[in-house]
């Protein structure tokens, strides 16, 4: 448990908040617009609230269940959420997390703060004495939370798994509970991973180099060890850093931009991928995506890192829907990348919500984006040009079956090799690569 308190925010409050941004996400909305809405000073200790209550979530409603006769209603039940999550990481052995009796106390606190939950003070104090009591009466027999069974997937989303990885299945369900590592990539361009290291080192941050995954080799990717805030990471506001899943930093080794060459980002937002090509070479970059508030967070996210435009290197930002080639100005590309639209199923978890708003049809619908996508973007690649296609999905219906797809309908693509399907792990995501090579038009 690494819940601790921010200044000037009462537990209670954050759990107030946290309750109604789970309340958000039940709705439909994404955890992540949720909490870029709270004010700075509310948004880690709601952050950590949130994402260990969805990643709790089955377990935490069988206490809920347990303990309460009739079905609370939401608002009340995503307070017990919290509140009980809360309990389960209280561990008498290691004494992390806060107090029994705070929890208890500014749960009941928590309630008396908006109307939709004053009612149910005496409901919240009541049940929270019984769970506190019977997980201490369970002592070192408690469960831990190594459990596949602790976090929600839907059954389309378990059914799935359990068809196409019938021996890992709990273990891909299991590693998606656990709070992932945190990775930055060091931006080559301002220091070596190195010297990053040394500036880590001397602000006592511990951190060790991730050297590789799926054996191809990083060099730029760092693990700090003991999570921090964006705010507390040497170097990142002027450009030394950016955090980025290692399995990501994948995409730039695959590609290996050379100086010189168009290279076109189809799906650009947030500029991860991009920044990392323009960081290892001069290129010129074409950074498309159909949304224009996203294409801002790229933007500022190559000026952070000093990417801009300048004598050595181009980039352009283009609004549109990157299929309909309408934006393309008939200049073929060396390279191109296309991080599909996709499930996001293998980045559950450093976003917990993801399994509640999903749907089965969801995957369906993003496969046709998915297959439009890789079409445009052959049209637009030279011959002899490299196309990479990447999700962060771990459904082969998103991965492996569209590659297959592509290879039998375009008799002159020619598959290099690739990582394909890449696995959760404990210092990297879910992702698919695919590499293909156009061998004449």
């Amino acid at each position: 448990m690494t819940h601790t308190p921010v200044q000037n925010l009462p537990l209670s409050h954050a759990i107030t908040i946290a309750a109604q941004a789970i309340s958000e996400v039940m709705s439909g909305r994404s955890l992540t617009q949720v909490l870029e809405e709270l004010e700075p000073q509310e948004r880690p200790i709601v952050q950590s609230l949130t994402f260990v209550t969805l990643r709790r979530w089955t377990r935490s409603h069988a206490l809920i269940q347990q303990y309460v006769p009739k079905p609370p209603a939401k608002a009340v039940e995503h307070v017990l959420a919290v509140a009980i999550t809360l309990l389960l990481d209280r561990t008498a052995e290691s004494k992390k997390g806060y107090a029994t009796h705070t929890i208890v106390n500014e749960s009941v606190k928590a309630c008396g703060e908006y109307d939709a939950t004053l009612y149910a003070k005496g409901l919240m104090n009541a049940v929270l004495r019984k769970v506190s009591a019977a997980l201490d009466a369970q002592g070192v027999q408690r469960p831990d939370h190594n459990s596949p069974g602790e976090s929600f997937f839907p059954p389309w989303w378990m059914a799935n798994l359990r068809k196409n990885y019938p021996k890992s299945w709990q273990a891909i369900c299991l590693q998606q509970s656990q709070r992932p590592p945190l990775i930055v990539r060091v931006n080559r361009r301002a220091n070596s991973r190195d010297d990053y290291a040394a500036l880590l080192a001397a602000a006592q941050i511990e951190a060790e180099p991730v050297t590789q995954v799926a054996a191809i080799a990083l060099h730029s990717a760092l693990a700090i060890k003991e999570p921090i805030p964006v705010s507390s990471i040497p170097g990142f506001f002027n450009g030394l850093v950016s955090i980025q899943d290692a399995g990501a930093q994948l995409a730039a080794t695959l590609l290996q931009p050379a100086a010189g060459e168009r290279i076109l980002d189809m799906c650009a937002a947030p500029g991860g991928k991009a920044a990392h090509l323009l960081e290892c070479a001069d290129i010129n970059l074409v950074a498309i995506d159909v949304d224009q508030e996203r294409l801002k967070r790229v933007s500022e996210t190559l000026s952070r890192l000093r990417l801009t435009s300048g004598q050595t290197q181009k980039v352009e930002l283009i609004v549109a829907d990157a299929t309909r080639l309408d934006w393309w100005d008939k200049t073929p590309f060396d390279k191109i990348v296309i991080d599909a639209p996709c499930s996001a199923s293998g980045i559950v978890s450093r976003h917990p919500d993801i399994p509640f708003l999903r749907r089965a049809s969801d995957v369906i619908e993003l496969q046709g984006r998915q297959r439009n996508l890789l079409a445009a973007g052959w049209q637009v690649l030279k011959e002899g040009g490299l196309l990479l296609y990447i999700t962060c999905s771990i459904f082969p219906e998103e991965g492996k079956d569209q590659a297959d797809l592509f290879l039998r309908e375009h008799q002159n693509a020619v598959r290099l090799n690739a990582p394909g399907q890449i696995l959760p792990s404990q210092t990297h995501d879910g992702f698919y690569y695919a590499l293909f090579k156009k061998n004449g038009l």
